[in-house]
């Protein structure tokens, strides 16, 4: 429950009176099992991870091709990419630094297998180029989301990430792409498969 009401309303905003109330519970009950809210907030964090990771997990099961599965992933995080002030990622940076900077170290990790492993894939499917290098790729595909969330290269006023995003994951694979990959993203960016909303 406290998850879902961070994730609804941002870390800061979500008080412990809040969640108790929501749960029907005193706040000692909650201090109890975090000592405090921080302690509950790095474990929400991680916690919000862990499921990300899988879901991941989930769609890479799933009978997609490399540049679909981009596509597929990005629409599983979406909700981390709100605007506003009470959106997880904004508020997490701005007042748990130590979590976020955490967070984000093993999330860089998560990124990189990931992008390794598809570009990889899109490889072996013909999608992507042969002679790419590889790591390469993974690094700057990385450094680039990390770019996109920089707010004084790319406005808020000017941008929203859900669309910053999506025109990354569409120059990352022009990028790579080799004929057939770009046919299939034609396709998709024409059929709405890529839509944020």
């Amino acid at each position: 429950m406290a998850t879902e009401m961070f994730l609804e309303y941002g870390f800061k905003s979500v008080t412990m009176d809040d969640i108790a109330e929501k749960l029907g519970i005193s706040k000692k009950t909650i201090y109890a099992n975090y000592a405090t809210k921080t302690l509950l907030v790095q474990d929400v964090a991680f916690n919000i991870l862990e499921t990300i990771q899988k879901s991941i997990a989930e769609i890479k099961k799933k009978d997609l091709n490399a540049i679909e599965e981009l596509f597929e992933v990005k629409k599983q995080i979406r909700i981390f990419l709100k605007d506003e002030k009470t959106s997880p990622q904004f508020q997490l940076e701005k007042y748990y630094p130590k979590i976020f900077a955490n967070v984000t170290r093993k999330k860089s990790d998560l990124v990189s297998c990931s992008i390794e492993e598809n570009v990889t894939r899109g490889i072996n499917e013909g999608l992507f180029r042969k002679e790419i290098d590889v790591k390469f790729i993974a690094k700057l595909y990385h450094e680039g989301t990390n770019a996109i969330r920089d707010t004084s290269i790319f406005p808020a006023e000017n941008y929203s990430k859900a669309d910053l995003f999506q025109l990354y994951i569409e120059y990352h694979v022009r990028g790579i792409a080799t004929k057939k990959g770009l046919e299939i993203l034609e396709d998709l960016l024409n059929n709405n498969e890529t839509s944020t909303h």
